[in-house]
Order: C-alpha cells, then sequence, then structure tokens
C-alpha cells in the first residue's frame, strides 16, 4: 500500500514537472556584449497584478531545471518566475558576483544587470513592472542583500535562502531606501556560517554574522521587534524552526504598507533551501504576497 501511494505521487510530481516544463520558456538577453541565458515560467494561474519573481542559483549552479518546487509554489499564488544563468568565473565556477576571491577577473555587473534583466521580462512577457521580486539561495541570496541595499527600488520585496552580507557590501554599500527581506538559514550552516567568517577562514571572503546582516535590515526598514515563534515540526525528525519577525516599520513606499523583516532560524540544518524542515518556497510567495501594489 505504501509503495503504492509514493509511486502515485511520484507520477503526480512527474506530471507537475512536465507540465512547468512545458511553460518554461529558453530566452536571453544581451548585455555589455554576453547573450545571458535565463528561463521563464508564466502560469495559467497569474494574479490579475501580474507579478514576477527573479529567482537566483547558488554559486556553481545552473538555471535549467532549477527548483521546480518553487515553480510550483509560484503557480499556485500566481507568479510568474525568471530564473537566470550565471555566468562562469575565470576558475571554472558559475555564479554572480559578491567578490569572493575565487570570482577574481569577473568584471561584469550582476546587481545591475539582474534589475535590468526583470525589467525587460517583466515588458516582454506582459508581466507588471511594479510587482517585482527577489530570491536566491547562497550566491544567489547575497545578491538579494546586495541588491536590496544598492537598488532596492528595482524590487518589491527580497528573500534570501542561505545567504549572506559580505563585509565590504556592510561597509561600502549604504541602503538607500526601506525595503521588505526576509531570510531563511540554517545554524549549523557550514558553507554560509550562522556565526560569520570575518577571518576569511572558509576561502569565501569575509562576510558578517546572519543576525547582525539581518539587525541591520532591521534598522534600516524602521522596524519594531515582533513575535517570535517556535513553528510546529514539518514532519517527523525535522529540524525545529523558529520564526524571528520585525513589524511596523516605514512604508515600503509612498501611500504602500509597512516594511517587514523575518528570519526563519532552522536549528541545526545544512547548507540548504530547508526544504525538509519549511514549506520555504510557500513561506516565499506568501512573504511577497503582501507587497504587490
Amino acid at each position: 500500500m505504501k509503495k503504492a501511494v509514493l509511486l502515485a505521487l511520484a507520477l503526480v510530481w512527474a506530471w507537475m514537472a512536465g507540465a512547468q516544463e512545458n511553460q518554461t520558456v529558453k530566452d536571453s538577453l544581451l548585455y555589455e556584449g554576453t547573450y545571458r541565458i535565463h528561463y521563464v515560467f508564466v502560469p495559467d494561474s497569474l494574479l490579475p497584478q501580474r507579478p514576477l519573481i527573479v529567482m537566483l542559483h547558488g554559486y556553481g549552479g545552473k538555471a535549467d531545471g532549477y527548483r521546480p518546487e518553487m515553480l510550483e509554489a509560484a503557480r499556485k499564488a500566481g507568479f510568474a518566475v525568471c530564473v537566470p544563468q550565471g555566468l562562469k568565473a575565470p576558475q571554472g565556477k558559475t555564479g554572480w558576483w559578491v567578490g569572493y576571491p575565487a570570482q577574481e577577473g569577473m568584471r561584469q555587473d550582476d546587481a545591475e544587470f539582474i534589475c535590468l534583466l526583470a525589467r525587460e521580462v517583466a515588458a516582454k512577457y506582459g508581466l507588471s513592472q511594479e510587482n517585482l521580486f527577489l530570491t536566491g539561495m547562497s550566491n544567489g541570496g547575497e545578491m538579494c542583500y546586495l541588491i536590496g541595499r544598492k537598488y532596492p527600488s528595482a524590487f518589491n520585496a527580497f528573500a534570501s535562502i542561505a545567504g549572506l552580507t559580505m563585509k565590504w557590501v556592510a561597509d561600502e554599500v549604504p541602503f538607500h531606501a526601506p525595503v521588505p527581506f526576509m531570510e531563511v538559514h540554517g545554524t549549523a550552516d557550514k558553507t554560509s556560517s550562522w556565526e560569520g567568517d570575518l577571518e576569511n577562514a572558509g576561502g569565501w571572503g569575509a562576510y558578517i554574522p546572519v543576525p547582525e546582516a539581518v539587525e541591520a535590515w532591521v534598522q534600516a526598514d524602521g522596524c519594531a521587534t515582533g513575535p517570535t515563534v517556535t513553528l510546529p515540526l514539518l514532519s517527523e525528525g525535522s529540524h525545529q524552526v523558529i520564526l524571528h519577525s520585525w513589524m511596523q516599520g516605514v512604508p515600503a513606499w509612498p501611500d504602500g504598507p509597512a516594511c517587514e523583516v523575518l528570519l526563519y532560524e532552522v536549528q541545526g540544518d545544512k547548507h540548504s533551501w530547508a526544504l525538509k524542515d519549511l514549506d520555504t518556497c510557500q513561506a516565499v510567495c506568501d512573504f511577497f504576497l503582501k507587497w504587490l501594489r
């Protein structure tokens, strides 16, 4: 009986993945002399506001087939999704430039490119220019921190998964405007350490602790301390998730809703989307739904 149920679930997931694949278009955008590949998913269930999520893979990752769970959550919530492909660094791994030592020699301004890509994809596919959102994991999450500081008006809200604030970003890139932000992070993450790595022991470059990075957003958004909630376990054996929230910040835009900052602390989890511990993709979509115009 158990095998039959698992087989049925596998068939349903395969059908859903196939449906998503049929709705996903491979496209490119010429930027600074290079055609930048990206994939665009526009569901039939698009919300009237026609919002777009740009989702960034991690260091060494690829856009093709990335995070089908996020596409499914976006389909249910009514968002289109664009998944761009990062370029290779001279050392050979794909990613987004945030100043890793291994990225030395990369010259593209990925922060500017991602903002441009969101606008161009929205225009080309008939999506809203006023309802753009950014999420990403690891190296992609670090772009959320960078772009949120440097180009806050480019997106309505940001959601980082296992991302970091590089120390140079904290020191050199000031906040320009308030913007809603959320982070999902495992406390046992050895790649993007919860405690930070100011001595560059991990070789990624110096970065600040995750709670300090989130607190910087709280201060920039003018938020007051909100409730801290221990969430129910997602399943037997999953890690405990503690949701820290800060609310009642300054308006996200003139006459807009007040900014919020959320931190999902996944106790004991490693470097991941925490999908075994939290319905992360749904949490991202639920957060973005608050900031539709």
